[in-house]
């Protein structure tokens, strides 16, 4: 039967209830998610009050409801969704961490792991990827996004899109919008930006993700422009659907609709229902608002029913093209379930391994030679459950291979002691203490005013330096943090963030240097919180930072400066870079290896308009190259530069181009660059 034929005939067979059933998302109790239960969900499906169901997995869980939902009079089966963020059976790094690979093509891999897992475990809708843009380490899901760049953070969230789509899962990208910039970095709290902020620093890894297909849309719990995001038509409507073109369905977050009456701007569930309805709201996860109210509403006149149809069909479709009214039980195969298998164990130690970031190595402390005693202590040393980090979906935390457990098993000659305190430690030759945020203290509703090491651990640390014995740190985290006192003392620390399954391999391959580290900052690391937020891409000010001139932008007591910048991460071995020259619209320049052994290195391209109709960011990331010179090789590189490249929301936030006077630079870092001065006609 034609897809549209079949649609509009059980369209037509539909109540107003079933119709509004259609646009109720329900959660079971295999995960925690929200502060609401959905209650009796056998009895929601056969009465068809819902469209899908949300922590529910595994095929018998799946198969026992899809079953309830073909008892429904008119048998439409359910769509089944989860928080599959970083992984689904096997964990891989934190999207964060995994970001900070720069490497594209392995977090596209990663995502279709996912996907496979996801739908062998009866699932058709991951709630990811999560694309918003943060500047301040204090907001907790930083961990779940990419960063605070939205030109790398674009390529990322198209590439999680291709990973989950062509492999099996429908992607749902989120927060819309502008989640990741509440005020204070305060979880859940208002949002208040000027609107070239939005077109130019949070809108586009959105609408990348639209761009590469994402067939759905969550709404963010805070306001944009002063109305909460899940009744706010220019956002959902007149930007997302008109001017972006998205055609697939909008799904709420957990319990957004009925919260707008915490908002102010809703009085009842029936005033917030129409408004999230009008807006071009879809689906209401949790809340049993559009369930309740919008039969009545109809009723009333208040609603047109033709706006739920609409919404309907859309969800209808997306049924039809995941073949669920051909093969309801097609994810419920209870024979067909992929288990964490070495295939993606590999990939997760590749991903782990390539997401750690070496932020400081004096005197070539890394990698450390396998002999001799090594110390490996410190409250994370062994915690198996803080290597997975927040949002773990199916992951089991016995499988995670802890630090301890990877370094051991890669010790070689090695003598490994897992001390208790500085007495243990003074046995060894070389000491690796791991510390860092236990997996609760990052992810949602983890928002920290203080983003140090805690207390204990800062002592703990004091002790060890105490025993004059070299020390590596590596730190273990869901965000940036201060590491300022550590950077002064510690002469080598590696930053592994929470890396996921294989996440103590991927550290022991790099302690031993069996892999040179490749990771590059994605979000800078400050001196201080009272930096924050902070970004690489700031606007050029009248008084700019003169450390001579009084009256010019800077702290009293801080540099303006990032501890460890955008982009930052070295390797094991030695680089050096030319002056870069402009020909013929591509910057090029000469990269040499001056140490003796390979080296890895990631190099940056940033582009400055120096004059433009409206501000511009001093540098923003335009391209990347990740190169492998031999001891001694030299190479030149070259970036072509386009005029899209060039281009940014002009004063009535259309895409502009402008000729003029420009600035390429090309470095290590956001911070280590060299540049060269260029025009364009």
């Amino acid at each position: 039967m034609d897809r549209d034929e079949f649609l509009r005939g059980l369209l037509g067979r539909m109540s107003v209830e079933e119709k509004a059933g259609q646009l109720n998302l329900i959660t079971g109790t295999m995960d925690a998610t929200g502060m609401k239960d959905s209650g009796d969900l056998a009895a929601k499906i056969r009465a068809g009050a819902c469209g899908a169901v949300l922590n529910v997995f595994t095929t018998a869980a799946t198969r026992a409801l899809q079953s309830v939902a073909l008892e429904s009079r008119l048998r439409i089966p359910l769509i089944f969704g989860y928080d599959v963020i970083h992984g689904h059976r096997t964990i891989f790094p934190i999207p964060l961490a995994l970001a900070c690979s720069w490497n594209v093509d392995l977090i596209e891999r990663c995502a279709r792991v996912a996907a496979l897992e996801a739908a062998a475990d009866g699932l058709h809708w991951v709630f990811s990827p999560m694309v918003d843009i943060s500047l301040d380490a204090r907001w907790g899901r930083v961990a779940e996004g990419a960063g605070e760049d939205p030109w790398l953070a674009s390529q990322i969230a198209a590439a999680m899109v291709r990973g989950y789509q062509e492999n099996g899962v429908i992607a749902c990208v989120k927060h819309f919008a502008l989640y990741g910039a509440p005020m204070g970095g305060r979880d859940y709290n208002t949002v208040d930006m000027s609107r070239r902020a939005m077109e130019e620093t949070y809108f586009p890894p959105y609408r990348a993700a639209i761009e590469a297909g994402a067939r759905t849309v969550m709404t963010a719990f805070n306001e944009v422009d002063g109305i909460p995001a899940s009744g706010n038509r220019w956002l959902l409507t007149d930007l997302l659907r008109g001017k972006w073109g998205f055609t697939g369905w909008v799904v709420t977050d957990f319990t957004a609709i009925s919260e707008m009456k915490n908002h102010g701007t809703a009085a009842t569930d029936a005033d917030a229902a129409k408004q999230a309805l009008d807006a071009g709201v879809d689906m209401d996860m949790v809340s049993e608002a559009f369930l309740t109210e919008l039969p009545d509403l109809v009723r009333a006149g208040s609603v047109d029913v033709a706006q739920i149809d609409a919404a309907v069909l859309r969800i209808l479709g997306t049924k039809w093209d995941l073949g669920l009214f051909n093969e309801a039980f097609g994810r419920c195969d209870e024979t067909a379930g992929i288990h964490p298998c070495e295939e993606h164990r590999q990939l997760a130690r590749e991903a782990a391994r390539e997401s750690i970031v070496l932020l400081k190595n004096d005197g070539q402390l890394l990698p450390l030679a396998r002999h001799g005693t090594i110390a490996v202590l410190g409250p994370l040393a062994d915690a198996r459950r803080d290597m997975l980090g927040c949002w773990i979906a199916a992951g089991d935390e016995s499988m995670a291979i802890s630090a301890l457990h990877g370094i051991r098993e890669a010790a070689g000659e090695a003598t490994i002691i897992h001390a208790a305190d500085e007495a243990g430690a003074m046995q060894a030759d070389v000491i690796i203490l791991v510390l860092g945020e236990s997996w609760d203290m990052s992810g949602e509703a983890a928002s920290r005013t203080d983003i140090r090491l805690p207390e204990s651990q800062r002592k703990l640390a004091e002790r060890i330096l105490k025993t004059g014995k070299p020390c590596v740190l590596v730190t273990i985290s869901g965000r940036p943090l201060d590491l300022s006192w550590e950077d002064s003392e510690f002469p080598a620390i590696l930053h592994a963030w929470a890396l996921g399954t294989e996440g103590g391999h991927a550290l022991a391959d790099v302690i031993f240097g069996d892999a040179a580290p490749v990771g590059k900052l994605t979000m800078g690391f400050p001196h201080s919180v009272g930096q924050l937020p902070m970004t690489y891409r700031e606007k050029p000010t009248g008084r700019p930072f003169d450390a001579a001139v009084l009256y010019s932008s800077k702290y009293l007591d801080c540099s303006n400066d990032a501890l460890f910048p955008f982009g930052h991460g070295l390797t094991y071995g030695e680089i050096s870079l030319g002056n870069p020259t402009c020909e013929a619209g591509s910057v090029s320049m000469m990269i040499s290896n001056a140490g003796g052994f390979p080296v890895t290195e990631t190099l940056q391209l940033y582009l400055r308009d120096l004059v433009a109709s409206v501000t511009r960011p001093v540098k923003e990331l335009r391209g990347f190259q990740r190169i492998t010179l031999a001891a001694g090789e030299s190479r030149v590189i070259s970036f072509e530069i386009t005029d899209k490249d060039l281009s940014f929301p002009g004063p009535d936030f259309e895409p502009v181009f402008e000729p003029g006077e420009f600035v390429a630079m090309i470095g290590t870092s956001s911070a280590k660059v060299r540049e060269v001065k260029f025009w364009r006609g």
